[in-house]
């Protein structure tokens, strides 16, 4: 059990491990018995966040072409229906290089613009580097020229997937493999919200009137790329933009500017301010009606809602030459809804980016917000 912990008010959640970190374990561990040919009974990697894991290896086996073995899933206090699930590894040595592929239980990418290209298995590209990075580890060890296949499964992953957002976002067959972090950081709603009144109310007695909202690890990558922005001034809303405003507007800020993936700010479009998928979607509805009012023509428009990304979407409003328009429509769409929301009463704007397109789509007040902050945070 990873004794990890993080605090959403006054909640103590504990942490759990992704499936991406269960491979990776078990891939490891299967790479070490092949070699060795003895049997291991725990395994250690170290996560993307400095977090070492030491796990449990179960159902380990040996045989003259490979070894296998598996990581039990600790989603910690995350509700996730994939907690308690097994995912193997099995191994076997090849003449050079790593290879990793999907079997039972793996999903399958039905569509473009995920993580993983069209017939790939759905394992994604930083497990794949954890995954890698752990069984060279082993070759280095052991003094091993040769390279590793790396198999995966989940014997009840076809069943779980049923259970998630995956058939619906073009992974068919099985569950994903994924993680950036190796670490499940467990969210409770009301907590959640707890927390971006604490840090919203701390800001506003620090003196700033300007409130630069989040929405997660994509926006401050953002932020720390392209924007001047002091980013540990901002705070992190993740899907509550609708409550992050209420919470703006009683305490008292003046101006507020969200940024954050046009993934989840599309749903801006058509007044959604709760971006998570479980409370809705609308994502493919709203480029649809934008792109319908930008012009575009009849037969591209009938494509987008088999899209699974806004960006593979936005790909083909762009091959029919209509994107920049579709995205202008965008903007003014999401700015009506926020309007609304503030009752004019403070200055508020949006920042939607991807990491293929840039910034795609900003409203009208965006320029005097950034600033606006600016000049207040790095003042």
């Amino acid at each position: 059990m990873l004794d990890e912990y993080v605090y959403h008010g006054k909640e103590r959640l504990r942490c759990g491990y992704t499936t991406g970190s269960c491979a990776t374990a078990a891939a490891k561990a299967a790479a070490e018995m092949l070699i060795t040919g003895e049997f291991l009974s725990s395994v250690e990697i170290s996560t993307p966040k400095g977090i070492d894991l030491h796990l449990e290896v179960c159902e380990p086996a040996i045989n003259k072409s490979y070894a296998e073995c598996a990581i039990k899933k600790d989603s910690g206090d995350d509700p996730d229906v994939t907690n308690g699930i097994l995912v193997f590894a099995r191994v076997s040595c090849i003449s050079s290089g790593v290879q990793i592929k999907g079997g039972k239980g793996i999903g399958v990418v039905t569509k473009a613009g995920l993580d993983q290209p069209v017939g790939e298995s759905a394992i994604n590209s930083v497990p794949r580097k954890m995954i890698t990075a752990a069984v060279l580890e082993i070759a280095e060890k052991y003094d091993y020229h040769g390279g590793f296949r790396v198999e995966l499964s989940v014997p009840d992953g076809e069943k779980i997937a049923k259970k998630t957002y995956n058939p619906r976002m073009g992974i068919e067959g099985g569950i994903s493999i994924i993680g950036t972090s190796g670490i499940v950081e467990p969210m409770s709603s009301a907590a959640l919200v707890d927390t971006i009144r604490v840090e919203a109310k701390m800001r506003y007695a620090e003196g700033y009137r300007n409130l630069l909202l989040t929405l997660g690890n994509y926006s401050e990558n953002f932020i720390q790329k392209s924007m001047p922005f002091a980013l540990e001034k901002s705070v992190k809303c993740s899907n509550f933009i609708g409550e992050a405003i209420d919470i703006a507007l009683e305490t008292g800020f003046e101006r507020v500017l969200i940024i954050g993936h046009i993934g989840k700010l599309v749903k801006l479009g058509a007044g959604i301010m709760n971006t998570h998928s479980a409370q809705a979607d609308g994502r493919m509805d709203v480029l649809v009606t934008c792109g319908m009012l930008a012009g575009a023509y009849c037969e591209s428009l009938k494509k987008i809602p088999e899209c699974a990304t806004v960006d593979a979407a936005l790909d083909i409003l762009k091959e029919g030459g209509y994107m920049e328009k579709t995205l202008e429509i965008l903007s003014k769409r999401a700015e009506y809804y926020l309007n609304a929301k503030v009752k004019n009463e403070i200055e508020i704007g949006a920042v939607m980016f991807s990491d293929k397109h840039g910034i795609t789509a900003k409203t009208s007040l965006t320029d005097k917000l950034i600033k606006s902050i600016s000049e207040e945070y790095n003042g």
